[in-house]
């Protein structure tokens, strides 16, 4: 387990990654994959819009980076920090690379797999069962979330008003 200040590092750690989506109108998310020894082997954001790549979440790319580092699939001992719930592909990649806890900030009740919907974490016939640190600076990252969400909420509405007056001023 980790320190408290430990913690709150490595969730910085996924705000900023979740900000580099951001900045690229993705979802904000953000993961990283902490060796047993505290270092940061895997970083990654949401790409999917980026790279038309379904499978560019956050969590699949700083799993496929740590992977690289070590030179082998199996996380063993390694830590999953994530600003949200892990949908069930990611959820399917922590529990095939053996990864041992799996920490994240805000629930995802449309898609989390790890007790908002379902929690694959706890299928019995699956061989893997990763701790799991629910709401993890939870109200941040849900913050973060709900305030994308806002702003393109904001954005098609402006939008459609300016179709609908023939893109007029005024």
């Amino acid at each position: 387990m980790f320190s408290s200040e430990a913690k709150k590092m490595y969730m910085q750690a996924t705000f900023q990654e979740a900000a580099k989506a951001e900045a690229q109108n993705e979802v904000p998310i953000g993961a990283i994959v902490v060796d047993p020894n505290g270092e940061i082997i895997g970083r990654g954001y949401n790409r999917r819009e980026l790279d038309q790549d379904a499978t560019q979440h956050a969590e699949m790319i700083a799993i496929r980076q740590a992977c690289d580092k070590l030179g082998t699939w199996r996380l063993i001992d390694c830590s999953l920090f994530i600003t949200l719930e892990p949908c069930p592909m990611c959820a399917g990649a922590i529990i095939n690379s053996r990864i041992k806890t799996v920490y994240f900030g805000a629930l995802d009740p449309k898609a989390g797999a790890a007790g908002s919907v379902i929690d694959l974490f706890t299928v019995k016939k699956f061989n893997h069962h990763p701790q799991v640190i629910r709401g993890l600076y939870g109200k941040e990252a849900g913050e973060l979330l709900t305030n994308f969400f806002r702003k393109i909420r904001a954005e098609q509405k402006k939008i459609k008003l300016m179709a609908k007056d023939g893109g007029k001023k005024g």
